[in-house]
């Protein structure tokens, strides 16, 4: 090999373990983001997510419906957030794939 060549393959061969550090860097990030999110959500925070959520969607719905002559406008009120928790419900009891049994209960 010439000069050049060796100072390309090595040039090359840097910047592929600098593409893999970093992907592993990235996946590690990316785990750590999931386990802190997976820990934030208690089933009290969850509840009171939903019922601030709950109260929100049904203060928006008594303030058109009370204060509206718009059927359209009443119509929309009441059909969007039924169409969204209808598509919330459908993927939580929806089943996407199934995750193999393995032995000895590792990962």
């Amino acid at each position: 090999m010439m000069g050049n060549d060796v100072i390309l393959v090595g040039l090359f061969g840097f910047i592929a373990l600098y593409i893999v550090v970093k992907v592993r860097m990235r996946t590690r990030r990316m785990r750590l983001a999931a386990e802190i999110a997976r820990a934030g959500t208690s089933p009290l925070s969850l509840v009171g997510r939903v019922v601030v959520t709950a109260l929100g969607i049904v203060g928006v719905q008594w303030l058109v419906m009370t204060h509206s002559d718009n059927q359209t406008l009443k119509w929309v009120v009441l059909a969007v957030p039924a169409l969204v928790s209808a598509v919330a419900v459908v993927r939580t009891l929806t089943v996407t794939g199934i995750e193999p049994r393995r032995r000895n209960g590792g990962r």
